[in-house]
């Protein structure tokens, strides 16, 4: 139990904050007389009630706390999630309480309550009988007299019917005259047991701390932040009373909802300060007089950086909180997390910059066309209509009207006013759920994710373009195709073989044979045909060569580059086909970041992480987080395919070299860009020495994209993201980013990829009438090429 230092009130009446006032012992003797002088020999009787009622006779009244209970009162605390370089990035909570210590609660905020609620606060032991009959004498309209003690324990200990509380089991509880005298007589037992196990201090601080204000504003600290963006110790006198104001009616005296009367309120209450001797008459006038200015503003769990990566959090820590008995929404937990809160900003600036600027050019693209097409670029019919079927909508209009489509399709397309989302900020506008739907489908989504790969710690996330209008997270809860960003697996596979980066291969079409009464596969190059120009694989990842990748996969086998994608984190479920080299199977951004962490991070991959602990409310560390790791591949083999990554932005060809040529980024950058069947997905990675970024932008289905790589392939719908992105974190001097060379291994490398001196310094291509310097052999099969 927490003890505060005595300090002389400001004003009189004196008021002794902290200190009993004499003659406090036998409060419950003094009680009983009292009892015994209001209702004369039926006192005996009223006695027997009131310890029938203490000790829940029979379950006739319901339990009442016990001592460890009263010593120890639980409310429920909002927790607080924090970001590495502490910031608040937000809270998880049910009721929005955050509380504050005596300490930093204003002498104004105290003497209006007081002035208001309780004038004789510090004569009573719990219990005010003077207001009680007052209360009685006028039938309730004089007040209800109830103390500053007894609204604590209807706060704390959730006395009402109705309330979810085991105080309220007992057998006569319930509405009615009768379940309001218990629930009144309770209340006062517990003030008194209060009174007796805290100071007036503490209960001032309680109140303070629970009493709800409205708005989901609870506890004084979250109150003045809501209502006037302040702490409590910033509150002006009129702004002290205006929430003292609200608390006996939130919703009829909410300065937001009812402003006349919340200002006849709080007038009234600074009237009950100068009578009761807080203000002087002209200080009560001069304050009456001031309008009351709000800077409302009322607090959501989605409000603030990093929405989507909290939501993820949450959803991460309810199994802790379920083992550990814990509840993440009411214990007041603090949670340290690994995210930058400077690296966050940049990223939600730069999606935003980047999908604005796309979604311009794609509603171009589509203009006055619908953009859900089909394989072959016909309108899917029915689709907004097979779309709608699947939502919550949907299914909760079915249930209300009993299956009646009728009923249903009316309500799909009666239109309504409802705020919509644009880049241009929100808007109103007249729609049907059936238009909205369209409306919606119509933009671009993205993903992006940053993780430092050489301990798992996720320093930005943005699931989508805005949290309060698009939920779905592309992060981690949505797996798309991830196109060419799967083929470094596919070379790290080879390179573990016993390939070198530069080993030779001609630009030729490779056929697998059909299985199953299908027909034979042979892929493609992007452009649609073959050179037949021999390059370096090395070259063949920097440019991205479907042909040469496809003859990797044939000489490894599917089931050797599953295997190596297992490795290297890919926990998704990926077909062993001769496809799977182009990413024909899913997976999420969140995976692929941590399979090209392990290139960076020496052949160790490391799981990415969001938290690195969690507090209690007292400060006190209920677990420590470390990133999951495992030996994944050779430092050397690690080393070389960070040098492959490279190429793709220095070789002559390579599909990001825009990194140095358009963005000037003076660095050493590995990258792969990607891009599955008809645009429908565009991505791109980025390494650096200690950073790895992963992006995707596509439309919410996969038939919505646009038609042609000029606007659809990765290279162009993806890669700039990450150079906005990479541009501001480069300029912010106070991030540590390694701006660096990749480290090499410590110990001489095995594998050649200097492949310039082989042929004359070419990079670009070997000549068809120049053979390596040196026979090449194939490892798979030991034959001169």
């Amino acid at each position: 139990m927490p003890s505060y230092p005595t300090s002389p009130p400001r004003k009189q009446p004196p008021v002794r904050r902290g200190s009993p006032p004499p003659a406090r012992k036998g409060r419950f003797e003094a009680f009983t007389r009292t009892m015994w002088v209001l209702f004369g020999g039926g006192a005996l009787a009223l006695l027997l009630y009131v310890g029938a009622v203490s000790i829940n006779f029979m379950n006739l009244f319901g339990r009442m706390p016990n001592l460890k209970t009263l010593e120890n009162p639980k409310s429920e605390l909002a927790s607080e999630i924090y970001s590495a370089d502490g910031v608040l990035l937000g809270k998880y909570f049910r009721e929005n309480r955050t509380p504050v210590e005596y300490k930093d609660l204003p002498q104004n905020v105290i003497d209006a309550l007081i002035a208001t609620e309780d004038v004789r606060f510090e004569e009573h032991s719990g219990i005010d009988f003077k207001s009680i009959m007052r209360a009685v004498a006028a039938l309730g309209h004089a007040g209800g007299g109830s103390t500053l003690s007894q609204q604590v324990a209807k706060n704390l200990f959730k006395t009402r019917p109705g309330e979810e509380s085991n105080l309220n089991d007992g057998t006569l509880n319930g509405p009615g005259k009768l379940g309001l005298l218990i629930t009144k007589t309770k209340e006062w037992l517990l003030a008194i047991r209060l009174e007796r196990n805290y100071t007036k201090r503490e209960i001032l601080r309680m109140y303070l701390n629970t009493v709800d204000y409205g708005s989901n504003a609870f506890g004084i600290n979250t109150a003045a932040k809501t209502f006037f963006n302040k702490s409590p110790k910033q509150l002006t006198t009129p702004e002290a009373a205006t929430l003292v104001g609200i608390v006996n009616a939130p919703s009829r005296f909410s300065p937001a909802l009812h402003p006349v009367r919340s200002k006849r309120r709080r007038n009234w209450v600074l009237q009950q300060m100068s009578k009761a001797g807080y203000l002087s008459a002209a200080e009560m006038v001069r304050d009456t007089a001031k309008p009351i200015v709000l800077h409302y503003s009322v607090e959501s769990p989605v409000q603030g950086l990093a929405p989507y990566f909290r939501t993820e959090v949450a959803k991460y820590l309810q199994t802790w909180a379920k083992e550990t008995d814990h509840d993440l929404y009411a214990d007041g937990l603090k949670i340290y997390t690994t995210l930058d809160s400077r690296m966050q900003t940049y990223a939600e600036k730069a999606v935003a910059e980047h999908l604005a600027l796309q979604q311009k050019w794609f509603s171009a693209h589509w203009k006055g066309q619908l953009p859900w097409r089909d394989e072959n670029g016909k309108v899917i019919p029915q689709f907004l209509e097979t779309s709608m079927r699947r939502t919550q909508r949907y299914k909760s209009l079915m249930e209300r009207y009993d299956g009646n489509r009728d009923s249903v399709n009316y309500y799909l397309r009666k239109k309504y006013k409802m705020t919509v989302f644009s880049w241009q900020g929100e808007k109103e506008m007249l729609l049907s759920p059936m238009d909205s739907l369209a409306y919606y489908k119509r933009y671009l989504q993205a993903g992006f994710m940053a993780v430092n790969p050489l301990n798992g710690y996720i320093k930005a996330w943005v699931g989508g373009p805005n949290y309060k209008f698009f939920k779905f997270d592309h992060v981690r809860q949505g797996k798309r195709q991830p196109g060419s960003t799967f083929k470094p697996i596919v070379y790290t596979a080879a390179i573990d073989q016993g390939y070198s980066p530069c080993f030779p291969r001609p630009d030729v079409a490779t056929t697998f044979p059909g299985a199953a009464g299908r027909p034979p596969y042979t892929p493609k190059n992007f452009e649609g045909g073959y050179s037949g120009r021999t390059f370096t694989l090395r070259q063949a990842l920097a440019r991205s060569m479907n042909s040469i990748t496809a003859w990797l996969v044939y000489k490894l086998g599917p089931e050797t580059v599953v295997a190596y994608a297992k490795r290297l984190g890919i926990t998704s479920p990926i077909d062993p086909v001769p496809a799977v080299g182009f990413g024909a199977s899913d997976c999420s951004i969140f995976e692929l970041c941590g399979a090209y962490g392990t290139f960076v991070n020496k052949g160790v991959w490391t799981g990415p992480i969001m938290v690195t602990r969690i507090e209690d409310k007292n400060g006190n560390e209920l677990r420590r987080f470390v990133a999951p790791t495992k030996e994944a591949l050779s430092e050397e083999t690690a080393y070389v395919m960070t040098n492959m990554l490279q190429a793709s932005t220095t070789e002559p060809g390579g599909t990001s070299t825009i990194l140095h040529t358009g963005f000037n980024f003076p660095y050493q950058i590995g990258a792969k860009t990607g891009t599955t069947s008809n645009y429908s997905d565009a991505w791109f990675m980025g390494i650096t020495p200690n950073l790895v970024c992963g992006m995707w932008i596509g439309g919410e289905d996969r038939s919505i994209h646009f038609r042609t790589g000029a606007y659809g392939q990765g290279a162009r719908l993806a890669l700039p993201l990450y150079g906005i992105f990479m541009k501001k974190v480069y300029a912010d001097k106070s991030l540590d980013i390694d701006r660096g060379p990749f480290p090499a291994p410590a110990a001489p490398l095995t594998i050649e990829f200097d492949c310039s001196k082989y042929y004359g310094g070419q990079r670009d291509t070997i000549p068809a009438d120049q053979k390596m310097v040196q026979p090449t052999l194939d490892p798979l099969d030991n034959k001169d090429i």
